[in-house]
């Protein structure tokens, strides 16, 4: 955990920064999400001008979405509240890797999924024991379950005996890939199951050496969109049977169906879905202070986030509090919602 020390000294500096700047941002910029893949082998540089302490966020691939908004986080952010903490985007291998993180001090602040966190502090699923130093900060957007396949798979059934990439070992997506085979009466017995990025998956479906794979995230998500300018591929529909399953069993779930043209050179048909929430934490070690500020620059200065990731559209101060359920919200989150009146 981050020393509570830190927690001291980041208050008295949040004081100081507050008297000597401003709310606007004449630094921001647009941002690029980086390039490179591999859990954690990737950071998006902190702008320059900041002088704080520094706060590790962990994100997911550096194809998918969680890595975009980060980046773009930084690249707004950090020129405003970089003299009491710098924020550095990492690509890792997404939500368990990111809660774990956190429990071990690794990061100070996390992009996941919200049924994730759920589990984790639950100690089901895929945690053997509770990890709880994860805490609510902000509810940021949906995250739309996806399956591209190979020309001619057009149902989940028809994965029986097929090689389907489920995401990274661990992550949202996988637990998603895992609930969804379940509504079909499927598990992975059924299945010839492989691990990868979304940017991995995407390249394999391209070169035949997979029929499926699972993606989760925010859409039109960059891996897929990249697909969709090279090669051709389907993407499977939930039956209204499978959605109600999933949604009654799994209440985090959402329908959430894709427009036709969402990628345009293959999917010229509505594509039945499922979402998740794709939730900003922080470490119960971070000062309250800064998780205030931090969440009061993000929605003063939405507008320029939004110009470097579409995803901070969504972000709203109703959705940000919206399924955080039994999940404990970081004090200084509590705070902000509390003086906005929406808790």
């Amino acid at each position: 955990m981050l020393k509570k020390k830190l927690a001291l000294v980041l208050a008295m500096a949040m004081a100081a920064s507050l008297a000597l700047s401003g709310c606007g941002n004449p630094h921001a910029s647009s941002s690029g999400s980086g390039s490179g893949s591999g859990s954690g082998g990737t950071s998006a540089a902190a702008p320059s001008g900041g002088s704080g302490e520094t706060a590790v966020l962990a994100t997911g691939g550096s194809t998918g979405t969680y890595y975009g908004v980060g980046s773009g986080m930084c690249t707004v952010l950090n020129p405003i509240i970089g003299d009491v903490l710098n924020m550095t985007a990492t690509s890792t291998g997404a939500s368990k890797e990111n809660v774990q993180g956190i429990t071990d001090d690794k990061y100070q602040l996390a992009i996941l999924q919200s049924d994730v966190l759920t589990y984790a502090h639950n100690g089901e699923d895929m945690f053997e024991e509770p990890e709880t130093d994860a805490l609510w900060v902000a509810g940021l957007y949906n995250e739309t379950v996806q399956i591209t396949a190979r020309g001619g798979i057009t149902d989940v059934s028809e994965l029986a005996g097929k090689t389907v990439c489920v995401g990274d070992r661990g992550s949202g997506t996988e637990f998603n890939a895992r609930q969804v085979l379940e509504a079909y009466g499927m598990t992975y017995d059924d299945i010839n199951v492989t691990y990868g990025s979304f940017g991995d998956a995407s390249e394999q479906l391209k070169n035949g050496q997979i029929d499926a794979a699972f993606t989760v995230a925010g859409a039109p998500t960059t891996s897929i969109t990249e697909l969709d300018a090279t090669a051709e591929f389907d993407m499977i529909s939930l039956t209204p049977e499978a959605v109600e399953y999933l949604t009654t069993n799994y209440p985090f779930l959402v329908q959430e169906d894709l427009p036709a043209g969402t990628y345009p050179n293959n999917i010229d048909y509505d594509v039945t879905c499922v979402a998740v929430k794709a939730v900003l934490v922080a470490s119960e070690d971070l000062s309250e202070d800064f998780v205030y500020e931090l969440l009061t620059q993000m929605f003063e200065n939405q507008e320029s986030m939004a110009a470097t990731q579409a995803k901070f559209q969504f972000l709203t101060l109703e959705n940000a509090v919206a399924g955080v359920g039994d999940v404990p919200m970081h004090p200084g989150a509590e705070k902000f919602y509390t003086e906005k009146g929406v808790l």
